[in-house]
Protein backbone atom coordinates (compact mmCIF):
# COMPACT_ATOMS: atom_id res chain seq x y z
CA UNK A 1 0.00 0.00 0.00
CA UNK A 2 2.96 2.33 0.68
CA UNK A 3 4.30 1.73 -2.83
CA UNK A 4 0.86 2.43 -4.32
CA UNK A 5 0.59 5.63 -2.27
CA UNK A 6 4.03 6.91 -3.37
CA UNK A 7 3.28 6.19 -7.02
CA UNK A 8 -0.01 8.09 -6.93
CA UNK A 9 1.62 10.99 -5.10
CA UNK A 10 4.30 11.24 -7.79
CA UNK A 11 1.63 11.30 -10.50
CA UNK A 12 -0.35 14.06 -8.76
CA UNK A 13 2.69 16.29 -8.20
CA UNK A 14 4.78 15.69 -11.31
CA UNK A 15 2.71 14.61 -14.30
CA UNK A 16 1.95 17.29 -16.88
CA UNK A 17 -1.34 19.05 -16.07
CA UNK A 18 -2.62 18.83 -19.65
CA UNK A 19 -2.40 15.03 -19.44
CA UNK A 20 -3.10 14.52 -15.71
CA UNK A 21 -6.51 16.24 -15.62
CA UNK A 22 -7.81 14.42 -18.74
CA UNK A 23 -6.46 11.17 -17.29
CA UNK A 24 -8.42 11.84 -14.09
CA UNK A 25 -11.45 13.31 -15.85
CA UNK A 26 -12.02 10.90 -18.74
CA UNK A 27 -12.85 7.86 -16.56
CA UNK A 28 -15.13 10.05 -14.46
CA UNK A 29 -16.80 11.47 -17.57
CA UNK A 30 -17.26 7.97 -18.99
CA UNK A 31 -18.82 6.78 -15.73
CA UNK A 32 -21.14 9.81 -15.68
CA UNK A 33 -22.07 9.27 -19.33
CA UNK A 34 -22.84 5.61 -18.79
CA UNK A 35 -25.11 6.57 -15.91
CA UNK A 36 -26.73 9.21 -18.11
CA UNK A 37 -27.18 6.76 -20.97
CA UNK A 38 -28.77 4.32 -18.54
CA UNK A 39 -31.17 7.09 -17.48
CA UNK A 40 -31.99 7.80 -21.12
CA UNK A 41 -32.47 4.09 -21.86
CA UNK A 42 -34.64 3.80 -18.76
CA UNK A 43 -36.77 6.72 -19.95
CA UNK A 44 -36.90 5.31 -23.48
CA UNK A 45 -38.23 1.89 -22.41
CA UNK A 46 -40.67 3.37 -19.89
CA UNK A 47 -41.91 5.84 -22.55
CA UNK A 48 -43.32 2.86 -24.49
CA UNK A 49 -45.82 2.49 -21.64
CA UNK A 50 -47.31 5.95 -22.28
CA UNK A 51 -47.09 9.63 -21.33
CA UNK A 52 -48.08 9.03 -17.70
CA UNK A 53 -45.30 6.46 -17.27
CA UNK A 54 -42.80 8.92 -18.77
CA UNK A 55 -43.98 11.58 -16.34
CA UNK A 56 -43.46 9.12 -13.45
CA UNK A 57 -39.79 8.77 -14.40
CA UNK A 58 -39.40 12.54 -14.08
CA UNK A 59 -41.08 12.50 -10.68
CA UNK A 60 -38.84 9.72 -9.39
CA UNK A 61 -35.66 11.36 -10.65
CA UNK A 62 -36.28 13.76 -7.76
CA UNK A 63 -36.37 10.78 -5.39
CA UNK A 64 -33.03 9.50 -6.70
CA UNK A 65 -31.54 12.95 -6.29
CA UNK A 66 -32.85 13.06 -2.74
CA UNK A 67 -31.01 9.83 -1.98
CA UNK A 68 -27.77 11.19 -3.43
CA UNK A 69 -28.08 14.27 -1.21
CA UNK A 70 -26.92 12.16 1.72
CA UNK A 71 -24.11 10.70 -0.36
CA UNK A 72 -23.05 14.15 -1.59
CA UNK A 73 -22.95 15.59 1.93
CA UNK A 74 -20.53 12.90 3.07
CA UNK A 75 -18.82 11.91 -0.18
CA UNK A 76 -17.93 15.37 -1.53
CA UNK A 77 -16.58 16.49 1.84
CA UNK A 78 -14.62 13.27 2.39
CA UNK A 79 -13.19 13.41 -1.16
CA UNK A 80 -11.85 16.94 -0.71
CA UNK A 81 -10.50 16.28 2.79
CA UNK A 82 -8.87 12.96 1.92
CA UNK A 83 -7.12 14.54 -1.11
CA UNK A 84 -5.64 17.24 1.11
CA UNK A 85 -4.67 14.75 3.83
CA UNK A 86 -2.86 12.54 1.32
CA UNK A 87 -1.13 15.59 -0.17
CA UNK A 88 0.03 16.49 3.35
CA UNK A 89 1.09 12.83 3.98
CA UNK A 90 -1.44 12.20 6.78
CA UNK A 91 -2.48 8.70 5.83
CA UNK A 92 -3.85 7.54 9.18
CA UNK A 93 -6.20 10.49 9.29
CA UNK A 94 -7.30 9.67 5.73
CA UNK A 95 -8.07 6.07 6.80
CA UNK A 96 -10.18 7.34 9.67
CA UNK A 97 -12.12 9.80 7.50
CA UNK A 98 -12.88 7.18 4.85
CA UNK A 99 -13.96 4.43 7.25
CA UNK A 100 -16.19 6.73 9.30
CA UNK A 101 -17.72 8.28 6.19
CA UNK A 102 -18.72 5.05 4.43
CA UNK A 103 -20.17 3.35 7.53
CA UNK A 104 -22.12 6.49 8.45
CA UNK A 105 -23.49 6.76 4.90
CA UNK A 106 -24.73 3.17 4.87
CA UNK A 107 -26.49 3.67 8.19
CA UNK A 108 -28.23 6.84 7.05
CA UNK A 109 -29.31 5.05 3.86
CA UNK A 110 -31.09 2.36 5.87
CA UNK A 111 -32.91 4.99 7.95
CA UNK A 112 -33.96 6.88 4.80
CA UNK A 113 -35.30 3.71 3.21
CA UNK A 114 -37.42 2.76 6.23
CA UNK A 115 -38.93 6.23 6.69
CA UNK A 116 -39.78 6.77 3.00
CA UNK A 117 -41.27 3.30 2.51
CA UNK A 118 -43.67 4.06 5.36
CA UNK A 119 -45.06 7.17 3.59
CA UNK A 120 -44.51 6.28 -0.08
CA UNK A 121 -48.09 7.09 -1.16
CA UNK A 122 -47.88 10.67 0.10
CA UNK A 123 -44.24 10.93 -0.95
CA UNK A 124 -44.83 10.68 -4.71
CA UNK A 125 -47.44 13.46 -4.63
CA UNK A 126 -45.01 15.63 -2.64
CA UNK A 127 -42.45 15.04 -5.40
CA UNK A 128 -44.83 16.40 -8.03
CA UNK A 129 -46.84 13.39 -9.26
CA UNK A 130 -50.23 14.01 -10.85
CA UNK A 131 -53.20 11.66 -10.22
CA UNK A 132 -52.68 10.18 -13.71
CA UNK A 133 -49.08 9.10 -13.02
CA UNK A 134 -49.26 8.47 -9.25
CA UNK A 135 -49.56 4.65 -9.49
CA UNK A 136 -46.58 4.46 -11.85
CA UNK A 137 -44.60 6.73 -9.51
CA UNK A 138 -45.24 4.45 -6.53
CA UNK A 139 -44.18 1.38 -8.53
CA UNK A 140 -40.94 3.04 -9.59
CA UNK A 141 -40.15 4.46 -6.15
CA UNK A 142 -40.58 1.15 -4.30
CA UNK A 143 -37.46 -0.69 -5.44
CA UNK A 144 -35.35 2.46 -5.76
CA UNK A 145 -35.84 2.94 -2.03
CA UNK A 146 -34.61 -0.60 -1.32
CA UNK A 147 -31.37 0.35 -3.08
CA UNK A 148 -30.95 3.62 -1.14
CA UNK A 149 -28.12 2.42 1.19
CA UNK A 150 -26.12 1.09 -1.78
CA UNK A 151 -26.70 4.25 -3.81
CA UNK A 152 -25.34 6.36 -0.97
CA UNK A 153 -22.45 3.96 -0.41
CA UNK A 154 -21.58 3.96 -4.12
CA UNK A 155 -21.55 7.75 -4.21
CA UNK A 156 -19.13 7.94 -1.27
CA UNK A 157 -16.84 5.15 -2.54
CA UNK A 158 -16.82 6.63 -6.03
CA UNK A 159 -15.68 10.04 -4.82
CA UNK A 160 -13.15 8.67 -2.34
CA UNK A 161 -11.53 6.46 -4.99
CA UNK A 162 -11.06 9.55 -7.12
CA UNK A 163 -9.61 11.48 -4.18
CA UNK A 164 -6.56 9.18 -4.25
CA UNK A 165 -6.29 9.13 -8.04
CA UNK A 166 -8.14 5.85 -8.77
CA UNK A 167 -10.47 7.41 -11.34
CA UNK A 168 -10.29 4.43 -13.71
CA UNK A 169 -11.57 1.91 -11.17
CA UNK A 170 -14.24 4.37 -10.11
CA UNK A 171 -15.39 4.45 -13.74
CA UNK A 172 -15.52 0.66 -13.91
CA UNK A 173 -17.71 0.42 -10.82
CA UNK A 174 -20.22 3.07 -11.83
CA UNK A 175 -20.08 2.18 -15.53
CA UNK A 176 -20.69 -1.53 -15.14
CA UNK A 177 -23.82 -0.90 -13.10
CA UNK A 178 -25.14 1.46 -15.78
CA UNK A 179 -24.47 -1.01 -18.59
CA UNK A 180 -26.09 -3.81 -16.60
CA UNK A 181 -29.21 -1.68 -16.14
CA UNK A 182 -29.53 -1.19 -19.90
CA UNK A 183 -29.78 -4.97 -20.33
CA UNK A 184 -32.04 -5.56 -17.34
CA UNK A 185 -34.58 -2.89 -18.32
CA UNK A 186 -36.10 -4.63 -21.38
CA UNK A 187 -35.79 -8.01 -19.65
CA UNK A 188 -37.83 -6.96 -16.62
CA UNK A 189 -40.22 -4.56 -18.39
CA UNK A 190 -41.16 -6.77 -21.37
CA UNK A 191 -40.00 -10.37 -20.87
CA UNK A 192 -41.23 -10.63 -17.29
CA UNK A 193 -44.09 -8.18 -17.96
CA UNK A 194 -43.34 -6.07 -14.89
CA UNK A 195 -43.73 -2.66 -16.56
CA UNK A 196 -42.59 0.37 -14.55
CA UNK A 197 -41.89 -1.81 -11.49
CA UNK A 198 -39.48 -3.82 -13.66
CA UNK A 199 -37.53 -0.68 -14.55
CA UNK A 200 -37.28 0.10 -10.85
CA UNK A 201 -36.05 -3.45 -10.05
CA UNK A 202 -33.41 -3.15 -12.76
CA UNK A 203 -32.19 0.11 -11.25
CA UNK A 204 -31.99 -1.37 -7.73
CA UNK A 205 -30.01 -4.44 -8.84
CA UNK A 206 -27.61 -2.29 -10.87
CA UNK A 207 -26.94 0.03 -7.92
CA UNK A 208 -26.15 -2.96 -5.69
CA UNK A 209 -23.69 -4.38 -8.25
CA UNK A 210 -21.94 -0.98 -8.61
CA UNK A 211 -21.55 -0.74 -4.84
CA UNK A 212 -19.94 -4.19 -4.60
CA UNK A 213 -17.52 -3.42 -7.44
CA UNK A 214 -16.48 -0.10 -5.87
CA UNK A 215 -15.98 -1.80 -2.51
CA UNK A 216 -13.77 -4.56 -3.96
CA UNK A 217 -10.41 -2.65 -4.11
CA UNK A 218 -10.81 -1.75 -0.44
CA UNK A 219 -11.46 -5.40 0.41
CA UNK A 220 -8.32 -6.40 -1.56
CA UNK A 221 -6.36 -3.57 0.13
CA UNK A 222 -5.11 -2.28 -3.22
CA UNK A 223 -5.83 1.36 -2.37
CA UNK A 224 -3.85 4.15 -0.70
CA UNK A 225 -6.37 4.31 2.14
CA UNK A 226 -8.36 1.52 3.74
CA UNK A 227 -11.80 0.86 5.20
CA UNK A 228 -11.87 -0.85 8.58
CA UNK A 229 -14.11 -0.85 11.63
CA UNK A 230 -11.02 -0.16 13.75
CA UNK A 231 -10.60 3.20 11.96
CA UNK A 232 -14.22 4.17 12.66
CA UNK A 233 -14.18 7.13 15.00
CA UNK A 234 -15.96 10.47 15.13
CA UNK A 235 -13.42 13.28 15.48
CA UNK A 236 -14.66 16.86 15.60
CA UNK A 237 -12.03 18.15 13.15
CA UNK A 238 -13.00 15.46 10.62
CA UNK A 239 -16.71 16.18 11.02
CA UNK A 240 -16.13 19.90 10.60
CA UNK A 241 -14.04 19.49 7.43
CA UNK A 242 -16.33 16.91 5.81
CA UNK A 243 -19.53 18.79 6.62
CA UNK A 244 -18.08 22.18 5.66
CA UNK A 245 -17.20 21.09 2.12
CA UNK A 246 -19.93 18.48 1.87
CA UNK A 247 -22.54 21.08 2.78
CA UNK A 248 -21.81 22.87 -0.49
CA UNK A 249 -22.60 19.74 -2.49
CA UNK A 250 -25.44 18.91 -0.10
CA UNK A 251 -27.22 22.23 -0.58
CA UNK A 252 -26.62 22.08 -4.33
CA UNK A 253 -28.25 18.65 -4.44
CA UNK A 254 -30.99 19.67 -2.00
CA UNK A 255 -31.86 22.75 -4.01
CA UNK A 256 -31.75 20.67 -7.19
CA UNK A 257 -34.38 18.38 -5.69
CA UNK A 258 -36.53 21.27 -4.46
CA UNK A 259 -36.15 22.96 -7.85
CA UNK A 260 -37.09 19.77 -9.70
CA UNK A 261 -40.12 19.16 -7.49
CA UNK A 262 -41.22 22.79 -7.78
CA UNK A 263 -40.95 22.90 -11.56
CA UNK A 264 -42.68 19.50 -11.81
CA UNK A 265 -45.58 20.79 -9.77
CA UNK A 266 -45.85 23.96 -11.86
CA UNK A 267 -45.66 21.96 -15.11
CA UNK A 268 -48.17 19.41 -13.79
CA UNK A 269 -50.60 22.23 -13.04
CA UNK A 270 -50.69 22.90 -16.79
CA UNK A 271 -50.85 19.28 -18.04
CA UNK A 272 -49.34 15.80 -17.75
CA UNK A 273 -47.88 16.37 -21.25
CA UNK A 274 -45.94 19.37 -19.92
CA UNK A 275 -44.59 17.27 -17.07
CA UNK A 276 -43.57 14.55 -19.55
CA UNK A 277 -41.82 17.14 -21.76
CA UNK A 278 -39.72 18.39 -18.85
CA UNK A 279 -38.91 14.79 -17.91
CA UNK A 280 -37.59 14.11 -21.42
CA UNK A 281 -35.69 17.42 -21.63
CA UNK A 282 -34.05 16.91 -18.25
CA UNK A 283 -32.97 13.38 -19.15
CA UNK A 284 -31.46 14.62 -22.42
CA UNK A 285 -29.63 17.50 -20.73
CA UNK A 286 -28.15 15.08 -18.22
CA UNK A 287 -25.79 14.11 -21.06
CA UNK A 288 -23.86 17.43 -21.28
CA UNK A 289 -24.25 17.95 -17.53
CA UNK A 290 -22.56 14.57 -16.98
CA UNK A 291 -19.58 15.61 -19.10
CA UNK A 292 -19.29 18.93 -17.28
CA UNK A 293 -19.61 17.31 -13.85
CA UNK A 294 -17.22 14.49 -14.76
CA UNK A 295 -14.55 16.92 -15.96
CA UNK A 296 -14.95 19.01 -12.80
CA UNK A 297 -14.73 15.94 -10.58
CA UNK A 298 -11.56 14.93 -12.40
CA UNK A 299 -10.10 18.38 -11.73
CA UNK A 300 -11.07 18.62 -8.04
CA UNK A 301 -8.68 15.98 -6.57
CA UNK A 302 -5.82 17.43 -8.65
CA UNK A 303 -6.28 20.93 -7.26
CA UNK A 304 -6.94 19.59 -3.74
CA UNK A 305 -3.84 17.40 -3.68
CA UNK A 306 -1.56 20.14 -5.06
CA UNK A 307 -3.07 22.74 -2.74
CA UNK A 308 -2.34 20.46 0.21
CA UNK A 309 1.24 19.97 -1.08
CA UNK A 310 1.60 23.77 -1.63
CA UNK A 311 2.44 23.29 -5.32
CA UNK A 312 1.04 26.71 -6.29
CA UNK A 313 2.28 26.75 -9.88
CA UNK A 314 0.41 23.50 -10.60
CA UNK A 315 -2.70 24.84 -8.86
CA UNK A 316 -2.71 27.86 -11.20
CA UNK A 317 -1.96 25.81 -14.31
CA UNK A 318 -4.72 23.31 -13.54
CA UNK A 319 -7.27 26.09 -12.93
CA UNK A 320 -6.59 27.94 -16.20
CA UNK A 321 -6.47 24.70 -18.21
CA UNK A 322 -9.76 23.44 -16.76
CA UNK A 323 -11.65 26.72 -17.32
CA UNK A 324 -10.58 26.91 -20.97
CA UNK A 325 -11.34 23.28 -21.77
CA UNK A 326 -14.74 23.38 -20.07
CA UNK A 327 -15.83 26.51 -21.96
CA UNK A 328 -14.74 25.22 -25.37
CA UNK A 329 -16.30 21.81 -24.71
CA UNK A 330 -19.61 23.32 -23.55
CA UNK A 331 -19.97 25.43 -26.71
CA UNK A 332 -19.28 22.41 -28.95
CA UNK A 333 -21.57 19.99 -27.07
CA UNK A 334 -24.38 22.52 -26.70
CA UNK A 335 -24.35 23.27 -30.42
CA UNK A 336 -24.43 19.58 -31.30
CA UNK A 337 -27.38 18.75 -29.03
CA UNK A 338 -29.35 21.80 -30.16
CA UNK A 339 -28.88 20.79 -33.80
CA UNK A 340 -30.20 17.26 -33.24
CA UNK A 341 -32.83 18.10 -30.60
CA UNK A 342 -35.83 17.27 -32.80
CA UNK A 343 -35.00 13.60 -33.53
CA UNK A 344 -33.86 13.15 -29.92
CA UNK A 345 -37.19 14.30 -28.45
CA UNK A 346 -39.10 12.31 -31.08
CA UNK A 347 -37.41 9.14 -29.81
CA UNK A 348 -38.89 9.65 -26.34
CA UNK A 349 -42.28 10.89 -27.51
CA UNK A 350 -43.77 7.55 -28.49
CA UNK A 351 -47.35 8.82 -28.48
CA UNK A 352 -46.42 11.65 -30.89
CA UNK A 353 -47.79 14.23 -28.46
CA UNK A 354 -47.29 17.64 -30.13
CA UNK A 355 -47.12 19.51 -26.82
CA UNK A 356 -44.43 17.18 -25.47
CA UNK A 357 -42.38 17.76 -28.63
CA UNK A 358 -42.74 21.54 -28.66
CA UNK A 359 -41.96 22.12 -24.99
CA UNK A 360 -39.17 19.55 -24.95
CA UNK A 361 -37.42 21.26 -27.87
CA UNK A 362 -37.77 24.70 -26.30
CA UNK A 363 -36.37 23.56 -22.96
CA UNK A 364 -33.39 21.70 -24.49
CA UNK A 365 -32.33 24.46 -26.90
CA UNK A 366 -32.49 27.21 -24.30
CA UNK A 367 -30.42 25.16 -21.84
CA UNK A 368 -27.85 24.47 -24.59
CA UNK A 369 -27.51 28.21 -25.06
CA UNK A 370 -26.66 28.67 -21.37
CA UNK A 371 -24.39 25.60 -21.17
CA UNK A 372 -21.01 27.49 -21.20
CA UNK A 373 -22.05 29.40 -18.06
CA UNK A 374 -22.93 26.12 -16.35
CA UNK A 375 -19.54 24.64 -17.35
CA UNK A 376 -17.53 27.58 -16.01
CA UNK A 377 -19.56 27.55 -12.81
CA UNK A 378 -18.75 23.88 -12.27
CA UNK A 379 -14.96 24.39 -12.50
CA UNK A 380 -14.93 27.41 -10.19
CA UNK A 381 -17.09 25.54 -7.70
CA UNK A 382 -14.76 22.51 -7.82
CA UNK A 383 -11.79 24.80 -7.19
CA UNK A 384 -13.24 26.21 -3.98
CA UNK A 385 -14.47 22.80 -2.86
CA UNK A 386 -11.08 21.22 -3.62
CA UNK A 387 -9.11 23.71 -1.53
CA UNK A 388 -11.56 23.57 1.37
CA UNK A 389 -13.26 26.99 1.04
CA UNK A 390 -16.81 25.88 1.70
CA UNK A 391 -18.40 29.34 1.79
CA UNK A 392 -17.55 30.30 -1.80
CA UNK A 393 -18.34 26.81 -3.07
CA UNK A 394 -21.75 27.06 -1.41
CA UNK A 395 -22.45 30.49 -2.94
CA UNK A 396 -21.82 29.10 -6.43
CA UNK A 397 -23.75 25.90 -5.81
CA UNK A 398 -26.86 27.73 -4.65
CA UNK A 399 -26.92 30.08 -7.64
CA UNK A 400 -28.05 27.81 -10.48
CA UNK A 401 -30.92 26.03 -8.72
CA UNK A 402 -31.36 28.30 -5.74
CA UNK A 403 -31.54 32.07 -5.55
CA UNK A 404 -31.37 32.46 -9.36
CA UNK A 405 -33.78 29.61 -10.11
CA UNK A 406 -36.77 30.36 -7.90
CA UNK A 407 -37.25 34.00 -8.96
CA UNK A 408 -37.10 32.77 -12.58
CA UNK A 409 -39.68 30.06 -11.80
CA UNK A 410 -42.04 32.63 -10.30
CA UNK A 411 -41.66 35.34 -12.96
CA UNK A 412 -41.20 33.40 -16.23
CA UNK A 413 -44.42 31.27 -16.07
CA UNK A 414 -46.39 34.32 -14.93
CA UNK A 415 -45.29 36.17 -18.09
CA UNK A 416 -44.98 33.37 -20.65
CA UNK A 417 -47.18 30.60 -19.26
CA UNK A 418 -45.95 27.03 -19.84
CA UNK A 419 -43.25 28.36 -22.19
CA UNK A 420 -41.85 30.20 -19.18
CA UNK A 421 -41.64 26.90 -17.27
CA UNK A 422 -39.60 25.41 -20.11
CA UNK A 423 -37.30 28.47 -20.10
CA UNK A 424 -36.84 28.69 -16.32
CA UNK A 425 -33.59 26.70 -15.95
CA UNK A 426 -31.88 28.49 -18.85
CA UNK A 427 -32.85 31.89 -17.40
CA UNK A 428 -31.44 30.84 -14.01
CA UNK A 429 -28.17 29.73 -15.62
CA UNK A 430 -27.78 33.07 -17.37
CA UNK A 431 -28.47 34.99 -14.16
CA UNK A 432 -25.86 32.94 -12.28
CA UNK A 433 -23.01 34.52 -14.30
CA UNK A 434 -23.41 37.58 -12.07
CA UNK A 435 -22.18 35.42 -9.16
CA UNK A 436 -19.85 33.00 -10.92
CA UNK A 437 -17.65 35.49 -12.79
CA UNK A 438 -16.57 37.61 -9.76
CA UNK A 439 -15.74 34.46 -7.75
CA UNK A 440 -13.79 33.07 -10.72
CA UNK A 441 -11.67 36.22 -10.88
CA UNK A 442 -11.22 36.10 -7.10
CA UNK A 443 -9.93 32.51 -7.37
CA UNK A 444 -7.35 33.55 -9.96
CA UNK A 445 -6.17 36.44 -7.78
CA UNK A 446 -5.86 34.13 -4.77
CA UNK A 447 -3.78 31.60 -6.71
CA UNK A 448 -1.48 34.32 -8.07
CA UNK A 449 -0.86 35.70 -4.57
CA UNK A 450 0.00 32.22 -3.26
CA UNK A 451 2.39 31.65 -6.17
CA UNK A 452 4.18 34.96 -5.60
CA UNK A 453 4.38 34.37 -1.85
Amino acid sequence: MRAISNEKKQIMLEEKISTLIPKMAVPTIVAQLITTIYNLVDTYFVSTLGTSATAAVGVNSSLERTITIIGSLIGAGACSYISRLLGAEKKESANRVLSTSILTGLGLGVIFMIVCRAVIGKLVFALGATPECADYSVQYATYVLYAAPFMIGSFILNMCLRSEGSALYSMIGIGFGGVLNCFLDPLFIYHFGLGVAGASMATAISKLVSFLILLWPYIRKSTSVEISIRHFRYVWEDIREVIAIGSSSFFRSAFAVVAAVSINRVAGSFSTAALAALSVANRVMEFPFAIILGFGQGYQPVVGFNWGAKAWKRVKESYVFSCLVSLIGAVAIGGLIAAFATPIVHAFNREADAEVLRLGLLCIRLQCLALPIHALSSIINMFYAGIGQAKNALIINLARQGYCFFPALIVAPAIMGINGVAATQAIADMLSILVVLPLGLKAMKMITEKERG
